[in-house]
């Protein structure tokens, strides 16, 4: 008998043996495997491949011409050539010497297109699908792109949306592919119920979570969009809110949503049990390091004995102890709390354990969930890399930095076990979420009648690169115009310096005695020195010009009289263009919570500046302002503020311009305009050297205002005087003494989509005849 023969008579009897294996695909494949050394074949002939082309074909294929080939290759061949998309039937027999590989291509798809949505473009759900032009027609895939669809519009709400698919031939083989979907109604959550607190009211927990119940303006804030793990995050923000507030014991028992089809609606239900409230014990550190004694370590600590417990200075504590030992050569050094309860005082003692750790380094940084904020953006955020060695507070560190940018509504970083013992991967889940906004302000001057209005423009993630951008105008009926432009760079040549620049011009007619127009820029350098402290440096040019707006002569004499009350000083700035050339430092400290919605911390600031190189001003200037917030009731969500700034000015040449002077009014005691206080000549401020400042703030919940929808309102007394003027000598010129003036009000705080806004009405209390007076004021509620 001829090899040939043997080889057919072979592969007949293992076909009857074994049968055709075929699946509900329509796949069909002839076992045809028999001892490994006897299969073989000489050609592979392809068979139906008419626009793929045979040569497609054989690529895909574990089976060459003169070698062995099995079952496997054969069941391994059938999957290659499915996973290609190309084909919906794949037959492979033998005949004699040949391979036949017979297949029935799937129509091509001409094009994808979408009907019937308006809440999401076609360019994001093109992102979206796999089905793509000129790519193979594949229900598995079609399938599996609906699902994608529904998942994106249950991500802004719309659960009950409903796709279908409709395919149009155009020519032979070929076919458009269009997505039918039908948006439905958006689905809202109805309301959010607690059960089992007792510390805290329902709306004071409801403001903690990110999931809101749905209010007139939730079409702009999307924050009554229901999502599972948007759930998941609200159950960590309550247990951490518990744990920060003295809850060690803090339990969230359940938490469910459910759907009420007829009205498209979610109910929210979350059962926690509190527990008690505990207060630090005994505190203290244990070092097992050599080198490292753990009293030297005692004044890192955050917690303090007799303080309301507070996971988050557990963690600060931590963190400081362990940046403290890895600085002294022990990277490695592990840091671990451990507490001491007694159930008797309510007390929680607290020692840290500090040893060496095991060795373990981070094999890779894994980021996940980010669909607008770049990859190094995240990255850059922790103070390790892909192998240096794991420490745990760095990782809690990077986790506080990424949810103080404020680009994500969730961060979450976990741990998983590397390709060795020693090595760890961790895993970055983040959620982004809007980063622009839209500022309006306003002011209202009763006793000039002028109204003065701004709009602003800021985008905190540009590009997703983590760039700040900054556009604001700005006009009043008094001739007043402003323009501001502010770009921020966060890394500056990769390195942690947030390196930016300022343009400005500005210019009004609201002077009795002259026009004032200014413009020019500012270059500045931040670099931290702490988690808490950062050091800015800057440099600013600006030009000035007070132009006589024909109330006076061209001397300065009032028009057809001979009074020169304000001759020098019209003389002293008009007629000419004035330049400022000034180096400045500033020293910040902030330890505030949340810059939105501060409820404990402490914002200081100290800045000098020295202006003489060139320019017409010669001067050295320090000013230091600081806010500290202390809630005074956690039941009620009662947030208190003391704020204080002070400065001088002292001239290094002949004497101070009038532009070299301080000048304030409404922004630091409200009640009174712009510049409305301190020495001036006639209506006109010309600024003074010392001033001081104080205020005092209570914000809380407006009463029947549900708590989500972000007002809240507040009382205070601000204080403060302006005095002192280089220009004191001139003639008319009034207001240079110590005199106080003080005010008392209440305003109303509303954390918009556009921004924080506030409105505030305050009545001076004690003021000068010659005081200009705001009592409303409007304006972007920035406390810093």
């Amino acid at each position: 008998m001829k090899a040939g023969s043997k080889f057919l008579n072979a592969v007949s009897a293992v076909a009857l043996s074994a049968g055709v294996v075929s699946s509900g695909a329509g796949i069909a494949v002839l076992a045809s495997a028999i001892a490994a050394e006897a299969a073989v074949v000489q050609r592979i002939d392809v068979r139906g491949a008419q626009r793929v082309g045979p040569e497609a074909v054989r690529s895909n294929l574990s089976i060459q011409p003169g070698r062995t080939f099995s079952n496997a290759d054969i069941d391994e061949s059938v999957k290659r050539l499915y996973a290609t998309g190309f084909f919906s039937d794949v037959q492979i027999s033998v005949s004699g010497g040949t391979l036949v590989v017979t297949v029935a291509e799937n129509q091509l798809i001409n094009q994808v297109v979408f009907n019937g949505n308006r809440k999401i473009k076609d360019d994001k759900l093109q992102g979206i699908v796999q089905t793509q032009g000129q790519g193979p027609y594949s229900d598995s895939l079609i399938s599996a792109d609906i699902q994608r669809i529904r998942e994106a519009y249950s991500a802004i709400g719309r659960s009950d949306v409903e796709v279908t698919t409709q395919v149009v031939p155009v020519a032979e083989g070929r076919v458009n592919l269009a997505f039918v979907i039908n948006e439905g109604e958006r689905t809202k959550i109805s309301s959010i119920n607690f059960v089992g607190n007792r510390a805290y009211s329902d709306g004071r927990l409801a403001a903690v979570l990110q999931t809101k119940e749905s209010g007139i303006l939730s079409f702009l804030t999307r924050k009554d969009v229901y999502n599972e793990d948007k759930l998941r995050a609200d159950e960590e923000a309550l247990r951490q809110f518990y744990y920060n507030h003295g809850y060690a014991d803090f339990r969230v028992i359940s938490s469910e949503a459910v759907l009420n089809e007829t009205g498209n609606e979610y109910t929210i239900n979350i059962t926690v049990d509190e527990g008690q409230r505990y207060r630090f014990g005994a505190v203290s550190v244990e070092s097992t390091v050599d080198g490292i004694d753990g009293s030297e370590l005692q004044g890192l600590l955050e917690t303090r004995e007799g303080q309301t417990y507070s996971a988050r200075d557990i963690q600060k504590s931590m963190e400081a102890i362990s940046r403290r030992v890895s600085s002294a050569g022990y990277p490695f050094a592990r840091v671990v709390p451990r507490g001491d309860r007694n159930f008797e005082t309510n007390t929680i003692g607290v020692t840290y354990l500090v040893d060496q750790g095991e060795r373990a380094y981070v094999e890779r940084i894994e980021v996940r969930g980010n669909t607008r904020t770049r990859d190094y953006v995240i990255r850059r955020e922790f103070d390790i890399s892909e192998g240096d060695a794991f420490n745990q507070e760095t990782i809690s560190r990077a986790k506080r930095r990424l949810e103080a940018l404020g680009f994500f509504s969730a961060v979450n970083i976990s741990t998983q076990a590397g390709s060795s013992p020693d090595r760890v991967v961790v895993i970055v889940d983040v959620q982004d979420q809007p980063t622009g906004s839209f500022g309006i302000g306003a002011g209202y001057s009763v006793g000039d009648g002028g109204l003065v209005l701004e709009a602003s423009v800021e985008e905190k993630n540009f590009l997703g690169r983590g760039q700040f951008i900054r556009v604001a105008a700005g006009g009043g009926f008094d001739e007043t115009q402003t323009y501001n432009f502010s770009f921020t760079e966060p890394y500056f040549l990769g390195y942690r310096l947030a390196a930016g620049f300022d343009v400005f011009k500005s210019s009004t007619s609201a002077n009795s005695y002259y026009d004032y127009e200014e413009q020019g820029g500012t270059i500045r350098v931040t670099a931290p020195i702490t988690e808490d402290l950062a050091t800015t440096l800057r440099y600013t040019y600006k030009t000035l010009d007070y132009i006589n707006d024909g109330a006076f002569g061209a001397n300065g004499v009032a028009g057809g009289g001979d009074d020169r009350v304000a001759d020098p000083y019209i003389d002293a700035i008009t007629g000419s263009t004035w330049k400022q050339s000034i180096l400045g430092h500033s020293i910040v400290y902030n330890t505030v919570d949340d810059r939105q919605n501060p409820h404990e911390g402490i914002y200081a600031s100290f800045t000098h500046e020295y202006a003489g190189l060139g320019g017409d001003s010669e001067y050295y200037k320090a000013f230091v302002r600081a806010r500290v917030f202390y809630t005074l009731s956690d039941e009620f969500d009662i947030v208190g503020s003391l704020a204080g700034s002070a400065g001088h000015v002292v001239a290094l040449g002949d004497n101070l311009n009038v532009f070299d002077q301080f000048k304030i009014g409404g922004k630091e005691i409200r009640g009174f305009d712009n510049s409305g206080i301190g020495p001036r000549i006639g209506d006109d401020s010309i600024g003074g050297t010392t001033y001081f400042t104080a205020s005092a703030e209570a914000t809380f919940p407006l009463p029947l205002v549900p708590q989500d929808l972000g007002f809240r309102g507040a009382v205070f007394a601000d204080a403060g005087t302006l005095y002192g003027s280089d220009l004191r000598s001139q003639s008319g010129v009034v207001g240079t003494d110590m005199s106080l003036r003080a005010s008392v009000g209440a305003g109303v705080i509303w954390n918009s989509p556009f921004g924080a806004l506030r409105v505030d009405y305050a009545v001076p209390v004690a003021k000068e005849d010659f005081d200009d007076t705001q009592e409303f004021r409007f304006s972007m509620a920035n406390q810093f």
